[in-house]
């Protein structure tokens, strides 16, 4: 069973996105932080590991996407509770994000926005009952519910 999980990122200035993440709320781990990398914190199983393009390059010969032109990937992260989505993207978008998309399915929210480099970032909550696949017991618990297409 998988038990954690390091989302690597090329950032373009190490101490600007360093500085992001923790005006949002996260922690550096020192243990793991230097004038190369640092890594992010966001809870006890997910860190993301910020790496400037020369240490990347050392793990990655493909050359860097600028992802504020190109998208690849929306790193989407569970809250427990609906009100936390607004917390985690209102702080990062204080912090210097820009917000993008937004839905709620009453069942399901998420709001997203886009970190200082440009990489995409997605907060969700969902029903513990949608989870489970049951569509008969979520419409009866919220009666516009739609299932996702």
């Amino acid at each position: 069973m998988l038990s954690n999980v390091f989302i690597n990122l090329p950032v373009s200035d190490l101490t600007r996105s360093s500085g992001f993440w923790t005006s949002a709320g996260f922690e550096l781990d020192p243990n793991f932080t230097d004038e190369n990398a640092a890594s992010v914190k966001l809870s006890d199983s997910i860190y993301i590991m910020l790496l400037t393009h020369g240490m990347w390059a050392r793990f990655m010969s493909k050359p860097i996407a600028d992802p504020s032109k190109t998208s690849s990937v929306i790193n989407a992260l569970g809250v427990d509770e609906p009100a936390e989505v607004d917390t985690v993207v209102d702080k990062a978008v204080a912090a210097g994000a820009t917000e993008g998309q937004s839905q709620d399915y009453g069942w399901m929210r998420s709001r997203a926005f886009a970190d200082p480099d440009g990489h995409n970032w997605e907060i969700t909550w969902m029903d513990p009952l949608a989870q489970t696949g049951g569509w008969d017991a979520i419409a009866a618990k919220y009666p516009d519910a739609t299932p996702p297409e």
